[in-house]
């Protein structure tokens, strides 16, 4: 069976896409025959049913959803997922090349199928919470939203850095990574030798942590709770990343707080407690109130 045929026509039923197939016919008149053009109404439209490939608008780039979590700005995930489709649903269209037009309707049937989504990881500089742009592409939930049975598809990420290519699950993934660099004292250390930067990085890979909860739902709550007793409840901890960049220790704790207000992380009270005092420590900090 040709799925991929089966699969467009499918979605053109579903779409209830209209498309005329012109044909000619001869109808008998009292001197001669006469040519006529007519029009069959079918409800499968292939070449449209059929686009498999989406991204941005000509000259634009991204879903904005790294921005939105970056500046907290985002008042509950659907506004993510709809900013995602806003983005990510301009077709190509091999009719047409070079031209990219939307198809929210055809992008977001197709998306409502998806059993699996992929990522791949080629640069061992360069990992999941290093950067936005990996869950900003990510459409887990996005999925889980427009799918009837509601259930989330599964997320594999190809890791390519070495000549032993890996694959696996997305939650794996982050797990691996915030264990080799977030939590990792040799990474937190480093990039606290570095000053004011590395501080302001170990705050920034914290917050592109939360974004996979955000997105995919990808991380486990130990990876909050683990993050908060190195950087939160150590007071020789707190002292240095005050005294190195109170700026990202203020983002710091910001993203604990939301991660925390969002329901992805599950602490104590007094956890909480301790992270709004420490945020007023650092306004005061900030605008020279001893």
């Amino acid at each position: 069976m040709n799925f991929v045929r089966k699969h467009a026509m499918d979605q053109a039923a579903e779409l209830g896409v209209i498309y005329y197939i012109p044909f000619y016919v001869t109808l008998p008149s009292e001197d001669s025959n006469m040519l006529v053009m007519a029009f069959v109404c079918v409800q499968v439209d292939l070449r449209s049913a059929a686009t498999r490939i989406f991204s941005n608008s000509a000259g634009s780039y991204s879903a904005n959803v790294g921005l939105a979590i970056e500046n907290g700005g985002w008042k509950d995930e659907s506004q993510l997922q709809e900013q995602f489709i806003e983005r990510k649903s301009f077709a190509f269209n091999a009719d047409q090349p070079g031209e990219m037009k939307k198809a929210d309707a055809v992008f977001k049937s197709s998306l409502s199928k998806v059993d699996v989504t992929f990522q791949n990881l080629d640069s061992s500089e360069i990992s999941l919470s290093d950067v936005s742009h990996y869950f900003d592409s990510d459409p887990t939930k996005v999925v889980q939203g427009l799918r009837k049975d509601g259930k989330k598809p599964t997320s594999f990420v190809a890791d390519t850095t070495t000549a032993n290519a890996q694959v696996r699950t997305l939650s794996e993934t982050v797990r691996l990574d915030a264990r080799t660099k977030l939590l990792n004292p040799k990474f937190y250390e480093g990039m606290l030798n570095q000053g004011y930067e590395g501080a302001r990085e170990i705050t920034k890979r914290l917050r592109n942590t939360m974004g996979w909860s955000a997105t995919a739902g990808a991380v486990d709550n130990f990876v909050y709770e683990d993050a908060n007793s190195v950087f939160i409840s150590d007071p020789a901890m707190q002292k240095r990343l005050l005294e190195t960049n109170p700026n990202a220790f203020r983002d710091m704790i910001q993203t604990f707080l939301e991660a925390n207000g969002r329901g992805y992380w599950d602490t104590t009270e007094d956890n909480i407690d301790r992270l709004r005092k420490l945020y007023q420590d650092c306004e005061d900090k900030l605008e020279g109130i001893e």
